[in-house]
């Protein structure tokens, strides 16, 4: 046991280093071919990426990502979940038109992704009922939201927030919302 290898351990490894590959690697425009043992294959293999790690890294950076923890974190107080549904925990009369849609769009994804809920879009009706105000007014601030790439009509007709909606719902807004209502 140990750190001890028997014979046959040692000669498999070494059957192994002679054993020869063949990759074929694509990305974008970029391609390579390797030939040869594991540990050249490896080598080369990591050489191909270190040309393109600082891309993907730049890349990385630029991605919209949503960490699902630190946006539940940013919304307690404000949505809460029930058997009936996502529930605002802020008065409406406390928030603009947009921030309350913002807020019924931000609670069905966030439902959604828990798996609270079954879809992460809401009709122009279940909006328009939410809010408490006219269609018109309803169909005025979702345009808006549309517009400003933060919420999307679906082929159903249905609403959902974007991703960069969330992420500015999460930068902006959310801190926004906590610090006029002293939640």
């Amino acid at each position: 046991m140990g750190g001890r290898r028997s014979l046959n351990q040692n000669s498999g490894k070494n059957e192994l280093s002679t054993d020869k590959v063949n990759l074929q690697i694509r990305y974008k425009g970029a391609e390579q071919i390797i030939d040869g043992t594991i540990e050249e294959t490896w080598l080369l293999l990591c050489k191909f990426y270190d040309k393109f790690i600082p891309s993907f890294d730049i890349a990385s950076k630029l991605w919209l990502n949503i960490d699902m923890q630190a946006l539940a974190r940013d919304c307690e107080g404000l949505i809460a979940f029930s058997p009936e549904g996502p529930n605002l925990l802020v008065p409406k009369q406390r928030l603009t038109d947009n921030e309350t849609l913002a807020l019924w769009l931000l609670a069905s994804y966030l439902g959604k992704q828990l798996n609270l809920l079954n879809s992460d879009a809401l009709s122009k009706d279940e909006l328009t009922t939410r809010l408490g105000k006219s269609g018109k007014i309803t169909s005025t601030r979702l345009g808006e939201l549309v517009k400003n790439d933060w919420a999307t009509k679906t082929t159903e007709d249905k609403f959902r927030m974007t991703t960069l909606g969330i992420v500015q719902m999460q930068k902006d807004v959310l801190p926004r919302i906590i610090a006029k209502t002293g939640i």
